[in-house]
């Protein structure tokens, strides 16, 4: 067997810089302190085997030695005279994919390096990230828990968790999305969590269209996992440490004790799903970084979608998990299998379709996205404005404590983000709205 350390070493050297195969050579002779014939065989296969992909992680590259055959015959031969004769003390480079080569992200080369970025210690960086998930299962001390938790029940039965990071760790995501995540390109099909982007942009694309298609998507958050989310920091070029650290802070694994909701009417079998989902490392739904990150993690289904779509003569949308496509009547022609083949594609990507809530919507029925209308223009649907319309009514009538039956701590801001949502998606009858709005007596 090969001295385990000389594997670990010489993975280290492939790994500290660019991936040039002469680069490469460079690095390992060095390690080795010998200019062995073998190595630049062994470097351009190396190279070859990871070309144009993420980059590996350190157990990868050992992975990739243990089982190359060169290296094999090499180390057989070789064996008494094999060491390593330096090790390499440098920081490994950045190594972004070819698309992200022109992102403006900062470069972070070492756990030191990303201390310092986030004005932290080692040891407060290692305990926010709590790669390892130690911090925040501790049962003896809850208050060092990052995340605070409110489970809900949904009306189908299913169960949604809501994950609050507290404010320190929040800060420490509002940097990464400010600085990292917002400097990355999306797909042009995404609607939701976009600057510039609305609600309303979703479904114009959609608006009188002979048939549209609506697909949901099961668990969109929780579905994306701590790895995933790792494996995209080190698309952007992190090594490894720095990328594991990254995706550490930005996820999280729930622990047993904050599923403790005595008064929680949920069905039980969903209850037991809903704590197994969420106690592997995930995006908590509450986190500011979530909400960029899966869109960015989505990148490669949109694409995959979005050809798709093309192919059948359809448009394509996404608002984080809502898709919707539309098209003519070659579209409705094939609108069945079409789904089936968008359903798979989803399923190969790791997300799952939520069947029940799959619709296809043709002329001559209401066809709604994401709560609105998209028939002849995009609208608010009437019995939400009717309703709405009754509520401020009453409140002119009765004054608004009759109406704020769920108790909003501030109703009068709730109330105004409501009409003001009617407004940006038809501001004449907002403009309705408005003149009962501002007719309410408040205290």
């Amino acid at each position: 067997m090969p001295n385990p350390s000389l594997l670990t070493v010489l993975a280290k050297a492939f790994l500290a810089g660019a991936p040039a195969a002469e680069q490469v050579v460079a690095r390992a002779r060095r390690t080795l302190g010998k200019p062995w014939r073998w190595l630049r065989p062994l470097a351009q296969r190396y190279t070859k085997a990871f070309a144009g992909r993420t980059r590996p992680r350190h157990r990868d590259v050992v992975r990739f030695l243990r089982r190359d055959a060169g290296f094999g015959r090499a180390r057989s031969k070789y064996f008494q005279e094999l060491a390593v004769e330096q090790w390499l003390t440098e920081s490994q480079q950045m190594q972004p994919v070819a698309a992200a080569e022109t992102w403006d992200v900062p470069t972070i080369e070492s756990v030191a390096a990303l201390a310092d970025w986030f004005r932290l210690s080692p040891g407060e960086l290692e305990w926010f990230a709590d790669v390892k998930g130690l911090v925040n299962r501790r049962k003896d001390r809850p208050r060092l828990a990052h995340y605070h938790y409110r489970v809900l029940a949904k009306l189908s039965g299913s169960i949604r968790l809501i994950e609050a990071p507290k404010p320190r760790l929040k800060e420490l995501q509002r940097q990464i999305l400010a600085l990292i995540l917002d400097e990355i390109p999306l797909h042009s099909a995404v609607h939701g969590f976009r600057k510039g982007r609305s609600i309303k942009t979703f479904i114009a694309p959609h608006v009188s269209q002979r048939v549209v298609l609506r697909m949901d998507l099961r668990d969109f958050f929780p579905s994306i996992s701590g790895a995933r989310i790792q494996t995209f920091f080190r698309t952007v070029g992190y090594p490894e440490s720095v990328a594991d650290l990254l995706g550490g802070i930005c996820t999280n694994a729930v622990p047993r004790s904050a599923w403790r909701e005595p008064a929680l009417d949920a069905d039980p079998t969903q209850l037991r799903e809903a704590r197994v989902l969420y106690s592997r490392p995930h995006l908590p739904q509450g986190a500011p970084t979530s909400p960029a990150l899966a869109n960015l993690c989505g990148y490669r289904v949109d694409c995959r979608l979005a050809g798709l779509a093309k192919s059948a003569g359809a448009e394509y949308t996404r608002y984080a998990d809502d898709l919707a496509f539309s098209g003519g009547e070659a579209f409705e022609r094939c609108v069945d299998r079409f789904s089936t083949h968008a359903a798979a594609i989803l399923r190969e990507e790791g997300f799952t379709v939520h069947h029940r809530k799959t619709r296809i919507m043709r002329q001559g029925v209401r066809q709604h996205l994401a709560g609105l209308v998209a028939n002849q223009r995009v609208n608010v649907m009437r019995v939400d404005f009717d309703r709405l319309k009754a509520t401020l009514t009453n409140c002119v009538r009765r004054g608004q404590d009759s109406q704020n039956r769920n108790a909003h701590s501030n109703f009068r801001s709730h109330l105004d983000g409501r009409v003001g949502f009617v407004e940006m998606i038809n501001p004449a009858k907002g403009e309705r709205l408005r003149s009962l709005f501002e007719r309410i007596e408040w205290p």
